[in-house]
């Protein structure tokens, strides 16, 4: 089976070191996959919010003479080369298009689930590792500590690990001095130095790097071992992140069914929530 243009997109930009501007456009690019060929390149800067020039620079970063060779490029490659782009649904205000946005991201993460493989694969190797170390910083750190939250309720020892600094390195030494054996790592944009160099240590650590990043492009990609992407939405001020979100709860899923007592952990829990009346009916 052909990949998709979405698809055919990421694989153009896999192996690139993109700066935070690029990866904007890129992500636009993907969202708008049958569209893009078709776009000049002020429409598309138009559509990505972001300067006319900065889509010619993202061009060269590709390694093309400019913005009409890569186009060139995209129709080539494009199915039914010459076909006209959807409609633009210009009705929409902003908020109704952020909304949307996310809604295609999610529709792209299930479809990616159609191979449960990866995540299945992520889930033994949290599960094996007691303790279990969750990282995220800055912008991921809502992301790793809603994981870990209910990732307690299932797992025997979970480490939260959401604040940078000289600690956060003798924070990875000591889980794993105590039997760790993987780190689950959630990184979004813009991606902190710390979480690269975190990785790094986590990886002569002996530990197994699982990662939730934004895209399979993203810095921190060879810095993992298994990642699994989940697209951001960018189009409000600040990045939007419903797919990294479910993608946790999948993973949360995949690593209670590779736990023996999850369940038996999970009614202990409950009984003693009602015990102490931890909860409003």
């Amino acid at each position: 089976m052909s990949d998709g243009p979405a698809a055919r997109l990421q694989k153009l930009f896999e192996g690139h070191r993109l700066t935070p501007t690029q990866r904007r456009i890129a992500h636009c690019m993907v969202r708008g996959a049958a569209d893009v060929p078709f776009l000049s390149s002020v429409e598309l800067a138009e559509l990505a919010g972001v300067s006319q020039p900065s889509v010619t620079r993202f061009a060269v970063a590709l390694g093309f003479d400019g913005y009409p060779a890569l186009r060139r490029h995209l129709r080539e490659v494009a199915p039914a080369a010459g076909q006209e782009p959807a409609p633009r649904e210009d009705s929409y205000n902003e908020y109704q298009q952020a909304v949307r946005g996310e809604i295609e991201n999610l529709t792209r993460l299930a479809e990616m689930l159609a191979d449960p493989a990866p995540v299945e694969e992520a889930g033994r190797l949290l599960a094996e590792s007691a303790p279990l170390p969750v990282l995220g910083l800055r912008a991921a750190s809502s992301q790793a500590r809603g994981f870990a939250y209910f990732a307690a309720k299932v797992h025997p020892d979970v480490r939260l690990l959401d604040e940078a600094g000289s600690m956060l390195a003798d924070r990875i030494d000591a889980a794993a001095t105590a039997g760790a054996t993987a780190l689950l790592c959630f990184a979004l944009p813009r991606h902190p130095r710390e979480v690269v160099e975190a990785l790094d240590h986590a990886r002569a650590a002996g530990l197994t790097v699982v990662t939730v990043a934004d895209s399979a492009f993203a810095p921190v990609a060879r810095h993992s071992d298994l990642l699994i992407p989940a697209p951001v939405g960018t189009g409000l001020a600040f990045d939007t992140a419903c797919a990294p979100m479910l993608l946790g709860r999948v993973l949360l899923e995949a690593m209670a069914d590779a736990l023996p007592d999850a369940q038996a952990r999970l009614e202990a829990f409950d009984t003693r929530a009602a015990a102490r009346g931890l909860f409003v009916e």
